[in-house]
């Protein structure tokens, strides 16, 4: 009861509006804005953290500091936000600017320079206040399609300096520069038997409610019969006005016989909450059809920034009554757009027909607290809070593969799995990884020694075994023949790939010195820019290696000409 009572607090006191600036940033691009990503998207395993500018498959296009402040930290990583930047402004806030391709001439030196200091592409670095100072609407970056990217687009985001909540980037004035006149779109919604008694239309399964489109654009739901503790959950996307693509929702509201009963409001967040983006949405309804229907209702308690809900944690509980229970589910993007469904609830005390069958094994996990097994050389460890909710947990052991329970139960934080490798020879060990697996495809997992174990933390259930990599990864599709002159050429590149531990490390030399080569996983090409000025005049020999996850390595040699001479000279484009 304590902790309800905490957590009600909690979300209260977070749900108080803060006033932004309006007019002290501008926007990053010098576009119209047409969001491919709004704030608080379902995206997997997490909650979307900002502004999506939308480049129409273009990269290349202008980024500039929104205010005027001193870069506070660079990363260049090949996943993630890829190639980004974050600008620390005098008056609280942070600016953050992802999936860059390049930064402006003056931070691309300065990162250039620390790259090849460090010998390495992938970088972190925390200039010191002064150090790279910028004025707004000074060009910072250009944009990208780098890091995690799904197309060229611009992710632009806006943090508090100390706190490092992120807070929706429409909340500081962009929403003026943009049009969006369309209502949010509902696709379905769903109605849950969420006590033990609870039935629904004769049904102890969650079950899809049909919805009949009224003349003023509004929803009427079917009249539901039921009983006991039920909750809904509703599937809802938005569209702005010169977008085709969905975005998220602003903000839901729930109500019960005309008083306000649940709702949520996508307008800032914690980093450290964003997995339980999970634990918001019907994730066993996802996991197997692909849907994101989001939860109106909390059944465990937890800390979730975007929440507000009253004490009945927007459950619905049907008690015998002789009077229809009326609900009404209203969805707002963030310039007030409304749609809304209505419906209605009676009580019926009926057996349910359709079941659903206990599933009950000797492995009951307790969310709350530390839970350890082990069976046939195999252990697991998982810690309290891993998982939203208790449940009973399929584990074995059989032919050395640890069986855990399936991917449908959602994990928050890491588990951890270790496997007895005495057995294996010094020699075997240092190929050998702890293995994900499924009928489809094999995935590592990170691995290292720990009391004389392989150990690896997982985030997602399912099979798990010990296997091995002994094949080296792949070197291939340079963009010259041996020998060729690449005089007219900005860049040259190749390709590299592992087929099973992946790719760790990669390194270039030019004549015996390191160059910097640019990696872009999604299509496994390292590249190299000739404006570096490695190259030397005439003959370059070039040498690559690259080394898989358990150190299985392969080395690329081959050799090109490039003149500084203006003569024409025969090219390999």
């Amino acid at each position: 009861m304590r902790c309800c009572i905490f957590f009600l607090l909690f979300g209260l006191t977070l749900w108080a509006q803060t006033p932004y600036p309006q007019d002290y940033f501008r926007s990053p691009m010098d576009i119209p804005i047409h969001p491919s990503g709004t704030f608080g998207e379902l995206r997997g395993n997490h909650f979307h953290a900002g502004l999506d500018f939308r480049t129409n498959q273009k990269e290349g296009l202008p980024v500039f500091a929104a205010a005027a402040g001193y870069v506070s930290r660079i990363k260049v990583s090949s996943y993630g936000y890829g190639t980004a930047l974050y600008i620390d402004h005098p008056n609280g806030y942070t600016t953050l600017y992802g999936h860059l391709s390049s930064y402006g001439p003056k931070i691309e030196a300065y990162v250039r320079a620390k790259q090849y200091e460090k010998k390495s592409f992938e970088i972190e670095l925390f200039p010191k206040p002064g150090e790279l100072p910028v004025t707004q609407g000074e060009l910072v970056a250009y944009s990208g399609n780098t890091g995690g990217s799904g197309g060229p687009h611009l992710h632009f985001e806006y943090r508090d300096t100390k706190t490092e909540m992120i807070i929706n980037p429409l909340l500081f004035g962009l929403d003026k520069k943009m049009k969006d006149d369309k209502k949010p779109g509902i696709t379905g919604i769903v109605v849950y038997p969420l006590s033990d008694d609870a039935v629904v239309n004769e049904s102890k399964k969650p079950l899809i409610i049909n919805l009949k489109l009224q003349p003023d654009g509004t929803y009427i739901a079917d009249k539901i019969l039921a009983k006991g503790k039920i909750g809904f959950s509703i599937s809802t996307t938005d569209k702005s006005t010169g977008s085709m693509g969905n975005n998220g929702i602003y903000r839901v509201e729930t109500y019960f016989n005309g008083s306000p009963h649940f709702s949520y409001m996508f307008s800032t967040f914690a980093f450290n909450e964003s997995r339980f983006v999970n634990n918001f949405i019907d994730y066993p309804r996802f996991y197997s059809t692909g849907q994101r229907y989001q939860k109106l209702f909390v059944k465990t308690p937890y800390s979730l920034s975007l929440l507000k809900h009253n004490s009945r944690n927007g459950q619905f509980d049907i008690v015998k009554d002789t009077t229809t229970q009326n609900y009404r589910i209203e969805v707002y993007d963030f310039h007030g757009n409304k749609a809304m469904v209505n419906g209605s609830i009676q009580y019926a005390d009926v057996p349910a027909t359709v079941t659903v069958p206990k599933h009950i094994t000797p492995y009951f996990v307790k969310a709350a607290n530390d839970n350890n097994y082990s069976k046939n050389n195999v252990s697991v460890f998982i810690p309290a809070n891993a998982f939203y909710e208790d449940f009973y947990m399929d584990f074995d052991v059989k032919d050395s593969i640890l069986h855990l329970h399936n991917a449908t139960v959602p994990v928050h934080t890491f588990v951890t799995v270790s496997f007895d490798v005495s057995h294996l020879s010094k020699e075997q060990l240092q190929k050998t990884f702890i293995a994900g697996f499924s009928d489809k495809r094999i995935s590592y997992n990170d691995s290292y020694m720990e009391d004389g174990r392989l150990t690896a933390k997982v985030k997602q259930l399912g099979n798990f075994k010990l296997a091995q990599d002994v094949t080296p990864p792949k070197i291939f599709s340079p963009s010259f023949t041996e020998g060729k002159w690449l005089t007219a050429n900005k860049t040259f590149s190749l390709k590299m790939s592992d087929d099973l531990s992946g790719i760790a490390t990669y390194d270039a030399w030019l004549n015996g010195k390191w160059i910097l080569m640019h990696y872009d996983y999604k299509t496994r090409v390292i590249y190299h820019n000739f404006s570096d000025g490695v190259v030397a005049e005439g003959r370059n020999d070039l040498k690559v290696t690259v080394t898989d996850n358990v150190g299985n390595s392969t080395t690329f040699e081959t050799h090109f000409f490039r003149t500084q001479n203006t003569t024409p000279v025969e090219n390999d484009k």
